[in-house]
């Protein structure tokens, strides 16, 4: 299996920006990519940096919406599992960072929501966001069990456990993280190889490229494996189609010589993440 990072830049209006992306999945395809992955927001301008500005939330839509319904046909078009963002309107004034999951036959198999919501200089998050009500929903692709952490989400171990306990085989994350948050970036593969080696499943990470408003993105996705190890990194900041080798049987190989979930204690240290 071969998973596609999309290491995407915003390119000024929605439009030209989704058929752009939709190249984009055409290219994978043609590289063998099995499933994609797109960056937070990636066709939009990342609005969050703007302070509590509600005229924003004329900008959201439902799942399934125009956006999805879109991706939904590329999808069947090119074969190929797809992981987006959107800005979803859920109901009157209820609004999430959402995750449509797409399988390769355009079937939309499920949404993640971001659960842990940022609020800091430039992510002025809790003003536009809900907290996510999903819990941790494990999506049965062609290409296998897909668990997704969205952006702020990926600090938080509990999460990638619960979907790793869930069946998750492969875990992607749609990130908008800027040259603005060093300490993210100081622990930017850190906690994602810890996160990969310690439930022994695939990550894949697929950053915003380029300056958008006042942030600039520092790219730099990458894959990682159940032992820990990189399998591939792009190069830099800029934009890049970043396709990666995924072999599930490795998720077998590891767990069978360091069974780190089959001897987890929760008789001793709390309840299983739900």
């Amino acid at each position: 299996m071969k998973v596609a990072c999309a290491q995407f830049a915003h390119s000024g209006d929605r439009e030209g920006s989704r058929d752009r992306a939709i190249e984009w999945m055409a290219r994978a395809a043609d590289e063998g990519a099995d499933v994609i992955v797109f960056p937070e927001l990636a066709f939009d301008f990342f609005f969050p940096q703007v302070r509590a500005d509600a005229r924003y939330f004329d900008w959201a839509e439902p799942i399934p919406g125009p956006t999805t319904k879109r991706f939904q046909e590329a999808a069947a078009r090119h074969g190929l599992v797809t992981v987006i963002n959107v800005f979803e309107r859920a109901g009157p004034g209820r609004y999430y960072d959402a995750s449509p999951v797409i399988d390769a036959d355009g079937r939309l198999v499920g949404v993640s929501r971001m659960l842990h919501i940022a609020e800091e200089p430039g992510y002025n998050e809790k003003f536009y966001y809900w907290p996510g009500d999903t819990g941790w929903p494990v999506h049965l692709t062609s290409a296998g069990p897909i668990g997704v952490a969205i952006c702020y989400d990926r600090h938080y171990p509990e999460h990638f456990r619960a979907l790793a306990l869930g069946g998750a085989e492969l875990v992607v994350v749609p990130t908008a993280t800027s040259t603005s948050e060093q300490a993210f970036r100081d622990i930017w593969e850190l906690e994602i190889r810890a996160a990969a080696v310690a439930n022994q499943i695939f990550v894949a990470v697929a950053n915003r490229a380029g300056q958008d408003g006042e942030l600039q993105f520092f790219g730099a996705s990458f894959v990682a494996g159940p032992g820990g190890e990189v399998v591939a990194r792009a190069d830099g900041d800029g934009e890049q189609l970043l396709v990666a080798p995924v072999d599930r049987d490795r998720i077998e190989e590891v767990r069978r010589h360091v069974p780190f979930l089959r001897d987890l204690r929760y008789d001793l240290y709390g309840s299983a993440p739900r």
